[in-house]
């Protein structure tokens, strides 16, 4: 079973994005922020990690940026995960290192493809 960390601070937006993971199949690990993510992940294995960029405390590039410096997770298939919908912004995500970028509110169709995509699963 895929196991993806979820990091979003919005908690009607974590139990939408959790529900709709579990719905599919996949083991969801939530965190609320950065530094709860950073420290998930010392102890577990993701297979794909989905990154709000605007977080408290610490914005998503600079959670993003541990998670590529870090070996253990460096490899690790990262999606943006953002309300922010401005022109431009998907290629700044990508070229900061996400795989791919979802805009809030989430597309439930195209939301399972992306994530089936980018996990390699097929029906």
């Amino acid at each position: 079973m895929c196991h993806i960390l979820v990091i979003e601070d919005n908690p009607v937006n974590m139990e939408l994005t959790v529900d709709l993971l579990e719905s599919y199949g996949y083991h969801v690990t939530p965190a609320e922020d950065g530094f709860v993510a950073l420290e998930k992940i010392k102890d577990t294995n993701f297979d794909l990690i989905l990154l709000d960029i605007q977080l408290p405390k610490m914005d998503g590039l600079e959670v993003l940026s541990h998670l590529k410096e870090n070996e253990s997770t460096k490899d690790v298939p990262v999606i943006a995960l953002t309300a922010h919908s401005m022109r431009g912004d998907d290629e700044r995500f990508i070229a900061a290192g996400c795989i791919d970028y979802i805009s809030k509110p989430i597309d439930i169709h195209s939301f399972k493809e992306k994530i089936k995509y980018h996990l390699g699963v097929s029906d």
